[in-house]
């Protein structure tokens, strides 16, 4: 691991994860997110950042000199349902967009509590169906989030699978909260993750569900059956308390005959991602991110080769 990882997770640790206890209440989290994002590095030049709704929800539109006409990714922001928006993103989703060569889509959904389920999942699906209406091909989007916004695309893709209509072409999902009944032996064995508190979680599912079965497959969708879900790529760290929620998924997954791909990586704190700026492991994962994207969300004649894989695979990051 790197000397910048090592600093990284030695700072969550102080600064961060001292702001995850149930003792923080909701406003004082959007009120320290809102400062966050005045700091978050802009865009470089060249990279057009505009804001236009997607199928009525609020969203900023991300396109890089790299970014090839046709392919988008539709991102689905963290924050445990209840803070986050795309501002607090901009400095690694123009670097997705790029790596992956597509054009990159954040929606703003609505949050939790003033907003509980199933108003995320609705706005995720409002988003997904305004860019097929504006003309997407399903076969060139990729549907992507980290930490709820993961959990909250793989739930995506069981709607959209089950209601029979167009699959993105791929899904990524980022440290990705697949449990909110918080069942995993990662929860309590990884206390020592950097950045969250178990303790917290419970609290944050709480706000979202509103009475709503934390086992229901539309908000944890480790519950759900996976046959016939898009290839899907999985990132999270060793020592994170949601290691097995990504794990698990991932084995249920594979049973079900899926292309999964599940990359554990040593050491790497909740969404690392976002410390491209300064860890290299960040930018490599997102360097993986992009090869992937651009695998399964190719041309239509690359797709139909790519397609005739239908197995499965799990690697590790060492």
């Amino acid at each position: 691991m790197s000397w910048q990882a090592e600093l990284i997770r030695l700072g969550a640790r102080i600064f961060l994860k001292s702001g995850t206890r149930p003792s923080v209440t909701i406003a004082m989290r959007r009120q320290r997110i809102h400062a966050y994002e005045r700091w978050v590095q802009r865009p470089p030049a060249g990279t057009e950042s505009t804001e236009r709704p997607l199928g009525g929800i609020p969203a900023i539109r991300i396109v890089r000199p790299e970014s090839l006409t046709g392919r988008f990714i539709l991102y689905l922001h963290g924050g445990g349902y209840v803070t986050g928006s795309p501002v607090l993103y901009r400095h690694i989703t123009w670097r997705i967009a790029a790596a992956a060569r597509a054009q990159l889509i954040a929606i703003s959904y609505r949050l939790a509590p003033e907003n509980p389920f199933p108003a995320a999942f609705d706005d995720a699906a409002a988003a997904w169906h305004g860019l097929l209406g504006e003309g997407a091909d399903p076969r060139r989007c990729v549907v992507m989030g980290d930490s709820a916004g993961g959990g909250l695309a793989l739930a995506l893709a069981l709607r959209l699978r089950d209601e029979g209509g167009p699959l993105p072409a791929a899904i990524v999902a980022l440290s990705p909260w697949t449990d909110l009944a918080m069942t995993g032996d990662s929860c309590r064995a990884n206390a020592t993750d950097p950045m969250m508190n178990f303790d917290d979680m419970a609290p944050l599912a709480a706000h979202y569900l509103a009475g709503t079965d934390p086992r229901s497959p539309c908000v944890s969708p480790l519950y759900g059956e996976m046959h016939g879900l898009p290839p899907t790529l999985l990132q999270v760290g060793s020592d994170e308390i949601l290691l097995d929620d990504s794990r698990r998924l991932a084995q249920r997954m594979r049973e079900a005959g899926c292309n999964v791909t599940l990359e554990i990586w040593p050491r790497m704190p909740h969404v690392w991602h976002a410390f491209a700026p300064a860890m290299p492991e960040a930018a490599r994962a997102i360097s993986r991110i992009g090869a992937f994207v651009q695998e399964w969300a190719a041309s239509r004649s690359t797709l139909f080769a790519s397609s005739a894989d239908n197995g499965s695979w799990i690697r590790r990051c060492l």
